[in-house]
This record gives C-alpha cells, structure tokens and sequence, in this order.
C-alpha cells in the first residue's frame, strides 16, 4: 500500500515540472518577441529618420496685422489639430490703413513630410502646404534647409507632392497597404506640434477602411479608405510617415480625433502611389472627375431613410451651404444626376464600402466614358458621363 503511493506519488510532481517549465518557455518566448520588436523598432527608426522632414509655411503678413493678431489670440478658438495654427481671422484681413504697412515674413504653419526619390520628390498632406499664396520650405533632418516647389495638390485625398532641389538624397521605401493587417505594429515619424523634428510614436493597426473629415481647420475633405491607428499622432505630424517593421511606408499620418484619446489616421500608401504616378508622367496631378458628393448606403442609412437599397452611392448635399449635392458644370451635372439620386452601379460593378465611388472612379483617366446604373425617382436607368479633369 505505501509503495503504491511512493510510486504513485511523482507523476503530480512531474505534471507540475513540467507546467512550470512549459510556463517558463512561453514566458521567456514572450520576452524575446517583446525584445525582438523593440529592437526592430529603433532599427526602423534608425533607418527612416533621415529622409523624414519639416515643412514650414512662411508668409508676409503686415507688422498692423501681426500686432492685432497677437493682441486677439483668435488662434486659441481656430487653431488647426493638423499642425496649422493661423494668426488673425479666417478667410478674412484686417481692415487695411490708407498708407501701405510694412510686412515681415513669419511662420504660418508646420508639417512634415518624406522623401521618396534620390532628386528631392517629398510626400505630405495637401492641408500642409494647403495656402497658395505662402512660400513653402524643407529641413532635413541634418538641420539643411531647402526652398520646396508645390508640384500637385489632390484634395481628394489630402495628399501633396512637393520638390526640393538636391541629389543623393535618403529615402523611403514605399510598402503595400493592401498587405496590411490590423493589430500588425506600426511606427509614425513626425514634427510633432510643429516643433520638434522627428518625433517617434508607436502602436498598432487599429481599424482599415474608415471615412474621416481632414483638412487645416478652415476647410475639410472626407477621406475614404483610411488606415486608423493609436499610435500618437500629434499636431504637425501631418504628412508623416507611417512605417511597418520592415521600414516600408504603409501610409501617410493625417489627422488625430481629439474627441478622443489614441486615435489617429493614415491614407494608404497605394492611394499616394497614383498621386505619384501621375506626378512623374504628367508633371502634375491628374485625376478623372464626376462631381458629386455623397454618402454609401447600408442597412442602417437605409432603414433611417426608408431607402430600398442597402448598396450605393446616394448623392447628398454637405453640412455646409456650399457644400453641394452636384457640382454646377461638372460631368454629374451634365448627365443630368440630381441630389438623391442613388448611383448603384458603375460599369456593373456594385458601390459599397469596399467599392466605393470614388474608388471605382480612381481607376479611370479624365475623358474616359464610364456606364452608371442610378436609381432615379423612382426608376432605375443607366446613365453614360464622361469623366473630365479634375482642376
């Protein structure tokens, strides 16, 4: 009997041997992944630092207005969660003296951006470099400093493509977006707040395919497709790179909601990739335009609106007044599509969240005859438009 249970008695020690050493390999399996990726991290880091950059905007501005300015800190009410922050009143100047004012040239406004050629092509947002009338510069990450040509602006996705001149430049490689996966460890660089060059935040993938209003704080544009993450994005780090752990850029930083803590957006880096196709064969950005705008149906804005379809591109006005349904001259407009009008299909491929109607007109060229089927007062039609060049 009592060898029975002398003999009985290591197989519960064995069982909790070898738990505990199970325990102890998972544990240190764990602390080498988490090693492993701190150290990729600052290789990451390492390597993309020094082909990210600050984009400053500069501007003459009178000494009468710089003064009312500072002594009205409008900026506190209007400043720009994108790394903008404007002096004076929006969209509006000072009632001007008789006599001219002296000026001087000030900072009016801080981005950042990423070279992607060896000759001086950079990447950023087009809210950054967003004021025609500005004058726009770089500085690299070695503390050079470079006067910077507006190549394109494409409003359409917040993106911009600015030039420097200067070769032998570092550069990023850009990834592929469509790989990405959510919980997949990201890394942003940027000048954070406008100030401090080469700011470093990590996080991970949080959401794909999201829809967001960006811009500058004075004008917006709903972005579609966007990569969320919360990994820090801070004011000024618009324009920067969002990087995997390979190096590669997988998207572009360009908002942060500040409604709420650890969420921050980046546009896929495939969408820039067509920017910059265009840039090198045409000199400038060239994108097909139909001239709506709109919303994508599913089964909640269907049953709020009691609309028969759950697919779709409803076309609808914006918030704003000025922010119509169909733009007046534009090639929706010629075709004769009115708000409400329900566009379905283009060329017999459905519209919904994965194939939205700006996605679908994306792979078009201005000029270009596409067939839409569009639900219209109560009929549905196909309707040919001829898509024009966006200006």
């Amino acid at each position: 009997m009592f060898s029975q249970i002398g003999l009985s008695t290591p197989w519960p020690l064995a069982s909790i041997s070898s738990s505990q050493s199970a325990t102890k390999s998972e544990n240190q399996e764990a602390v080498a992944r988490v090693t492993e990726e701190k150290l990729s991290v600052e290789r990451v880091v390492e390597t993309a630092g020094p082909a990210v950059v600050s984009v400053i905007a500069t501007k003459e501005i009178s000494q009468l207005y710089n003064q009312i300015g500072s002594l009205f800190p409008w900026e506190e009410f209007f400043s720009s969660p994108f790394g903008f922050n404007w002096n004076g009143w929006p969209n509006q100047q000072p009632q001007q003296p008789s006599s001219p004012q002296p000026t001087e040239k000030k900072q009016v406004g801080a981005g950042t951006g990423f070279i992607i050629s060896h000759d001086g092509i950079i990447l950023t947002n087009k809210h950054v470099v967003e004021d025609e009338q500005a004058t726009y510069s770089v500085i690299l990450a070695n503390g050079k400093k470079y006067e910077a040509t507006v190549l394109g602006r494409d409003a359409f996705n917040d993106l911009a493509v600015i030039k420097i001149a200067e070769k032998n430049l570092p550069t990023l490689q850009l990834g592929d977006s469509g790989k990405i996966k959510i919980g997949e460890t990201v890394v942003a660089i940027g000048n954070a707040l406008g100030e401090y060059s080469n700011t470093v935040t990590t996080g991970i993938v949080s959401g794909l395919g999201r829809e967001i209003e960006a811009g500058n704080g004075l004008s917006s544009e709903k972005l579609e497709g966007v990569i969320q993450t919360d990994a820090a994005i801070n004011p000024g780090n618009s324009g920067g790179p969002l990087l995997n752990l390979y190096g590669q850029v997988i998207g572009i930083n360009t908002a942060v909601n500040q409604a709420g803590q650890l969420i921050g957006f980046a546009i896929p880096i495939n969408t820039a990739k067509q920017v910059v196709d265009s840039v090198n064969k045409y000199g400038k950005i060239v994108r097909p335009f139909l001239g709506v705008r709109y919303v994508i149906l599913n089964d909640a804005i269907a049953q709020q609106n009691k609309i028969d379809f759950n697919y779709g591109a409803l076309i609808i006005r914006g918030q704003n007044r000025e922010e119509l349904a169909v733009m007046p001259g534009s090639p929706a407009d010629l075709a004769g599509l009115v708000e409400n009008d329900i566009i379905l299909e283009i060329n017999n491929v459905k519209l919904d969240r994965e194939l939205s109607l700006a996605k679908e007109v994306a792979k078009h060229q201005p000029g270009d005859k596409i067939t839409l089927k569009v639900y219209h007062r109560g009929q549905t039609q196909d309707v040919v438009v001829q898509l024009a060049e966006y200006k």
